[in-house]
């Protein structure tokens, strides 16, 4: 049993649209194939991810130095006690062989795309849904049959009108979404909080509707920030600044009652350990949202609960950013808070695919083998012609 080819490409996402800080006109992914010698169905088994949203390509990594140790190592150290699977914590480590403390960013992400595609190819030769077999090694054996979502939505676009955003937020409710993100900080306070407003008349209670300020603050438009949304009662106010910014979010944290959300830009279980220590976090209602293929992937994520329940914070505050079908089966095996969702964002990255249904803010776990891209016909098209299977 062995890897076999660890093919990367680079994909644009194809949106116009923007946040507080910057646009993704330019955006780009990287989309992974770890083709494996095991054969059923008379093809390859190979895993297959891609690394989320928001951060660009990061072929060259994987190109130059994470593939070729992997792909160099005695096979029989990639497998597990069985020798009839592969493990992912002996292939994550292979590919961090030579690589030096710090700097954990610049190789957080292709390590944690390849980390991803590896769990998907370990669920596929279980032949068991993704979220299956992670609820059997590290979510106390519960199958669970759906998991909470929101949609990220509430862009920037040029020309958008309040009835615009009004009709995005009631498109989304209406397929079955019981609460959504939108962005702020780009505008004034007191514009955005007419923005709020306007979705608030669509979604009804603050607790259906959080704000995602992208980092676009400094210390006192932050805190000045939070004064002007907190009688809406939010569901919670993300990322107004940096997360290395601790003194801010603890003052933010001293004065604003409601929640906050902060974790997607953190690349390990490292990081996250020292903001919770520094941040003024608390357990009983924020929320942390690290990325696992932005962050050294399903294996690095399993060390951030841990650093999380060091803390306090139980799994319920765990809310992956990504709203891929990836951070699904995370969400669903691990027993989360909830998922993002993107159903129509990102081209042919968005949305959790054929299987997937929506109701009632929650959505039904796939149970295709592995990840289940392959009910995702446009990327999964993409997927399979990069692995030449």
């Amino acid at each position: 049993m062995r890897i076999v080819r660890i093919a990367e490409r680079t994909a644009a996402l194809r949106t116009p649209l923007s946040n507080a800080r910057s646009d993704f006109s330019q955006m780009t992914a990287t989309i992974v194939a770890v083709v494996s010698d095991v054969v059923r169905g008379g093809r390859p088994l190979a895993g297959y991810a891609f690394n989320s949203f928001g951060r660009y390509a990061c072929g060259e990594q994987i190109r130059e130095r994470i593939a070729p140790r992997i792909l160099a190592a005695d096979p029989d150290t990639l497998v597990d006690a069985t020798g009839r699977n592969f493990d992912p914590i002996a292939i994550h480590a292979c590919g961090q062989q030579r690589e030096r403390r710090g700097g954990y960013a610049e190789r957080s992400i292709p390590m944690g795309t390849v980390d991803v595609a590896v769990w998907d190819l370990v669920a596929k030769i279980e032949d068991k849904p993704l979220h299956a077999v992670l609820a059997e090694r590290y979510g106390g054996g519960i199958a669970r049959t759906h998991a909470p979502v929101y949609v990220g939505g509430g862009w920037y676009f040029p020309g958008q009108t309040l009835a615009d955003l009004k009709a995005e937020m009631a498109r989304y409710r209406d397929a079955g979404y019981g609460m959504v993100k939108m962005k702020v900080g780009g505008p004034s306070a007191a514009e955005d909080c007419k923005r709020i407003e306007a979705v608030l008349s669509v979604m009804g209670e603050g607790d259906a509707l959080a704000v995602d300020a992208s980092c676009a603050f400094g210390h006192e438009a932050a805190l000045a920030y939070a004064r002007a949304i907190a009688p809406y009662r939010l569901r919670w106010y993300e990322e107004p600044c940096d997360f290395l910014e601790y003194e801010t979010y603890a003052e933010l944290a001293r004065v604003y009652g409601g929640a906050l959300a902060t974790g997607e830009n953190m690349a390990c279980a490292k990081e996250l350990d020292h903001f919770l220590a520094y941040g003024g976090f608390r357990p009983d209602r924020d929320i942390i949202q690290v990325d696992p293929p932005l962050a050294f992937g399903i294996t690095e994520y399993l060390k951030v609960l841990a650093v999380a329940g060091k803390h306090g914070f139980s799994r319920a505050a765990m809310y992956p950013h990504g709203g891929n079908l990836m951070c699904l089966h995370v969400v669903g095996g691990l027993g989360l808070g909830g998922c993002e969702s993107y159903p129509d964002t990102f081209g042919i990255f968005s949305g959790f695919g054929e299987e997937v249904a929506i109701a009632g803010g929650q959505a039904s776990l796939p149970q295709s083998p592995g990840i289940g891209f392959e009910r995702q016909p446009a990327l999964y098209a993409a997927m399979r012609d990069l692995a030449g299977i």
